[in-house]
């Protein structure tokens, strides 16, 4: 009988670097095991047709929180803001800040939704796998692993958006207690002081046609958050890279909350007929196929999918300096340094003068490395160990 795995996500039905992988991923698994994706999304946005979910046999279960009453509400939260805030971070301390920022009736509900007989449950994103750790009691007949989507700075650095410092020897001890810790990248593993396994993400799509290197066109791609993909960044360098080049031209593929303020930064530098923002797409090679250059001005990444796009399609890449831009392009990058407006102006220049033809067909041979097969074996793997 084939295993059962169950994949726990803050959502499927939505567009997303982290939705598009997971689905890849189980979609592969579903050849071989029972797959069954619980998601927080509402059963409003059911939609198999995105990321091909119509093409596999998968079940999908949808799955909310109940309401937790007022005043043990309160009393988890002061509790919380104690360990946060006051009490030393010891292992006692962090189990009973696991229960108080996660309350009885929320664990007790995921376990009813999980108690299902899976032979493994896979926690998508840090938080829903801290969940799962704190579950794991009552999840005893299951394996439980957590797939960590960000990097390490970005979750636990200074300044971070997500989790924070304070709250980093917390979720390294509750990731402990889990049966696989997976991350993205070597260069996130040497910074956790837990076991973890690396596994890369593949290349989620089937490329389009190949660039010809002719469109004197940049690209790039992603959610308009704030900072993470340093859109801002590429709007002030694409700015200075104008002064002195009249030929090519930014195409930008996004949407999101700071859309409006990219916009704006498009109109203060009166370049609407240099820049160029599109909606997402599914038909996203279409973007790719047309492009010349591909650039990456993210602040961080846990892992560069987008990367392993461009190249598929034969596009040369400047992009940040990130350690794992470095992990997964080696010397074929044309990096700049993380944040400088006028390094990625001038590798900008750089990228208009090389030899295309050479640098295209090295980008294709390296996102060969990154085929859905020799990855999903490592899945395999840590499944059936």
């Amino acid at each position: 009988m084939a295993k059962k795995v169950c994949f726990l996500v803050d959502s499927i039905f939505s567009i997303g670097g982290v939705q598009r992988v997971t689905a890849v991923i189980a979609k592969a698994l579903s050849n071989t095991y029972e797959v069954t994706i619980v998601t927080l999304d509402a059963p409003s946005a059911y939609d198999t047709t995105l990321y091909g979910l119509d093409e596999c046999q998968i079940n999908f279960r949808f799955f909310q929180y109940p309401p937790v009453g007022k005043w043990k509400n309160l009393m988890c939260k002061a509790y919380s803001y104690l360990y946060r805030k006051v009490l030393p971070q010891t292992h006692f301390t962090s189990d009973l800040y696991a229960h108080s920022s996660f309350p009885s009736e929320l664990r007790n509900a995921l376990v009813a939704e999980l108690d299902r007989q899976y032979d493994v449950i896979i926690g998508d994103h840090a938080p829903l796998a801290v969940r799962l750790a704190t579950c794991k009691k009552q999840l005893k007949g299951s394996k439980l692993m957590g797939w960590i989507h960000n990097s390490y700075d970005a979750l636990y650095g200074k300044g971070s958006l997500y989790i924070g410092e304070e709250l980093q020897q917390h979720y390294e001890y509750q990731l402990s207690k889990l049966h696989h810790t997976i991350v993205l990248c070597h260069c996130d593993a040497i910074k956790y002081h837990i076991p973890t396994d690396v596994i890369y993400n593949p290349l989620t799509l089937k490329p389009g046609q190949p660039s010809d290197g002719t469109s004197k066109r940049f690209l790039a791609i992603g959610r308009f958050s704030p900072l993470h993909k340093g859109f801002d960044i590429l709007i002030d360098a694409f700015c200075l890279f104008a002064q002195h080049n009249s030929e090519w031209h930014l195409d930008i593929v996004g949407e999101g909350q700071e859309g409006d303020r990219i916009q704006r930064m498009i109109d203060k530098y009166k370049l609407n007929n240099r820049i160029t923002i599109h909606p997402f797409t599914n038909n996203i090679q279409a973007y790719y196929s047309r492009a010349q250059v591909y650039i990456l001005s993210s602040r961080w990444e846990g892992w560069g999918l987008v990367l392993v796009e461009a190249m598929s399609h034969g596009l040369p890449v400047v992009s940040s300096d990130l350690p794992v831009c470095q992990e997964i392009m080696g010397d074929f990058g044309m990096y700049f340094r993380n944040g400088d407006v006028e390094d990625l102006s001038r590798r900008m220049g750089v990228a208009t003068m090389i030899n295309w033809k050479e640098k295209s067909a090295e980008a294709m041979d390296i996102a060969k490395n990154f085929n859905t097969d020799s990855i999903i074996k490592q899945w395999k793997a840590l499944i059936e160990e």
